[in-house]
């Protein structure tokens, strides 16, 4: 265990570094035979960023859990909306998630060195929410014995704050979520089936501001499936991927975003049509999982519980019921996406959806190919929430809960805000799923005093 301190324009910036387990639940010990590990990580560096500002040296901390899975806590370069609000009330810890930023990080290349897919799997399976909230745990002894602290998870964050809630309540003093209120019991394609829809909406919104942009898509389409375009990964960009680029339509400028990146695509030289670079360098940074391999590895296992079984690609699977969101066999050309286009139903651009021909395309995830593959027909999870506990907390807990959410089911949202006791739920229309983003500071003061009224 260290610390390295240091100075940052008014504040103390405290840098901890502690060990911790990797494989909490003894899962690596339940494997046999071949897939018997030959090396196991036994204990991992875990890193946390404290961040205190000139004056609060005696407040008490508050943990921020960052959405996700696989993401990194947030670098305060500079200091966002909603820190500078927490700031005057807490000491700020800013932990990096195991497997990202400085806390053992991984991607697809290391996870493929650990042997069979049965261990790259269970590798994957150490990595949610259930081992993060023990992490948690370990870094609050580490910096306060056994004083509870405040915490606040935005999206994943909120997943993770809900099962730390489950599993450690005597741990918190209070419990702050934004657009990250779970089911506590539904299967990943019950929740595809709502995320779909309110894709879906969001598309019909977005064509809506933007009319001319739909043509331009289905010419996109039609070109990417006749001819090959390189994205600078290496890798050829095909309609599929293209369609991900709606992954942003749920956040606040996210059809700006788009917008500006589809405005004129296209060059002519020498008489033959191409995708611009300087188009296809903006595409492949949005779509390249180099950054966040962890968040598309086991981003379906986050709703994978004991009663629910293999995930077994969920969103592939649920996709099917959206004809919508068919996708043309790309040996088809373009004349598929011209038949489909004839259906009237519109452009429809995915979003937070995870396909298993992912890891065939981009290389970025292909190392984990496997490992994937493997987590995805994995039929035995242990639960994220205690409904029991839950219904009995004794802990405040003030929740912001998004109308519109792209991402996190309003519904379920709702009725697990009723089966938490005592959670005050704030409803709004008035932000997106990244509204602590947009307007931090409201929001924590918008928590705070749902909190303390």
């Amino acid at each position: 265990m260290s610390a390295f301190t240091m100075r940052v324009n008014g504040h103390t910036v405290i840098e901890h570094w502690i060990q911790v387990p990797y494989d909490y639940f003894g899962a690596f010990a339940e494997l046999s035979g071949e897939d018997k590990p030959n090396f196991v990580p036994g204990k991992i560096e875990l890193y946390a960023r404290e961040i205190v500002r000139d004056g609060n040296e005696k407040a008490p901390r508050l943990l921020y859990l960052e959405g996700g899975p696989g993401n990194s806590a947030p670098r305060p370069s500079p200091l966002m909306g909603w820190m500078d609000e927490a700031l005057n009330h807490y000491r700020l810890v800013l932990m990096d998630q195991r497997g990202t930023g400085n806390s053992w990080p991984m991607d697809a290349h290391t996870i493929s060195m650990f042997g069979s897919a049965q261990v790259q799997g269970t590798l994957l399976y150490a990595l949610r929410q259930d081992s993060i909230i023990r992490d948690a745990e370990m870094l609050r002894r580490y910096l306060q014995d056994d004083e509870p602290w405040s915490i606040l998870g935005q999206s994943y964050g909120g997943f993770c704050a809900l099962s730390y809630l489950s599993d450690a309540p005597k741990g918190l003093r209070e419990v702050m979520i934004t657009g990250g209120l779970p089911s506590l019991r539904k299967h990943a394609t019950d929740v595809y089936r709502h995320t779909y829809v309110e894709t879906s909406r969001k598309n019909k919104e977005y064509f809506e501001r933007y009319p001319q942009d739909e043509a331009t898509t289905w010419f996109i389409a039609k070109h990417l499936a006749d001819v090959e375009e390189i994205l600078p990964t290496g890798e050829r960009l095909t309609p599929g991927r293209f369609r991900m680029l709606g992954l942003g339509l749920g956040s606040h400028y996210g059809f700006e975003k788009l917008h500006y990146l589809l405005e004129d695509p296209f060059r002519t030289f020498y008489g033959q049509r191409r995708l611009r670079p300087q188009l296809l360098a903006k595409v492949g940074q949005e779509l390249s999982a180099t950054h966040h391999p962890l968040y598309w590895g086991i981003h379906e296992t986050i709703y994978a519980q004991t009663m629910t079984g293999s995930i077994n690609w969920a969103a592939h699977r649920v996709r099917s019921e959206f004809p919508e969101f068919y996708l043309p066999n790309i040996e088809q050309g373009g004349a598929g996406e011209s038949d489909l286009q004839r259906e009237k139903y519109g452009f429809r651009f995915t979003g937070e959806h995870v396909y298993p021909w992912q890891f065939e395309q981009d290389p970025a995830l292909t190392p984990m190919r496997d490992a994937a593959q493997n987590l995805a027909f994995r039929t035995q999870w242990k639960d994220m929430y205690n409904a029991d506990v839950l219904a009995e907390n004794q802990v405040p807990v003030a929740a912001y809960i998004y109308y519109d959410d792209m991402y996190v089911p309003r519904e379920f949202s709702l009725d697990t805000a009723e089966r938490v006791r005592g959670l005050k739920p704030i409803i709004t229309n008035k932000y997106q799923h990244d509204g602590l983003r947009v307007d931090g500071k409201n929001i924590i003061r918008d928590l705070l005093g749902k909190l303390r009224a």
